[in-house]
């Protein structure tokens, strides 16, 4: 999904939002530096294998995936880290590692680490290692309809 399209998806469901353009970055840290974003509010997207199904993690940028714990909230019998050879190919128009956490969009589960409901706002990657949009959680949450767990270490 291109920055093009995920606007018009925000927009055709009359989402408000805000696109911040940022000096390239690779880490979630280092964009929400240099986007001027809060970490807790910058989403970082992990994709993992449960039970060998492809999932999205998304969760704050100052946090790491607790895989023990995604593995016991998902009730599942196995729960891995996806290499990127494994999942490139289902986001054709983003840059590696720049995926949007609309998991819903793509066909694949998404799961949010309760932390960032607690935030009034998320931001995250719009498929560009120069591209961040922010918006309303409650917005995000409306469209993705993403499973809410605790499944986060603090890094």
């Amino acid at each position: 999904m291109s920055l093009q399209q995920l606007r018009a998806f925000l927009d055709q469901n009359q989402v408000k939002y805000l696109t911040i353009t940022h000096s390239p970055a690779h880490t979630a840290q280092e964009i929400a530096q240099a986007a001027h974003v809060p970490g807790k509010e910058m989403a970082k997207t992990v994709m993992v294998k449960i039970d060998g199904e492809m999932a999205m993690v998304v969760l704050p940028a100052t946090m790491k995936v607790d895989f023990t714990r995604l593995l016991e909230a998902t009730g599942s019998q196995t729960v891995e880290l996806a290499h990127e050879r494994e999942f490139a190919g289902l986001f054709p128009d983003c840059a590696v590692g720049t995926m949007p956490p609309f998991g819903n969009l793509y066909g694949i589960r998404t799961f949010v680490a309760e932390e960032l409901t607690e935030d009034d706002e998320i931001a995250f990657n719009a498929g560009s290692p120069t591209e961040v949009i922010t918006l309303a959680f409650r917005d995000y949450a409306r469209l993705v309809k993403p499973h809410v767990l605790p499944f986060h270490i603090t890094a």
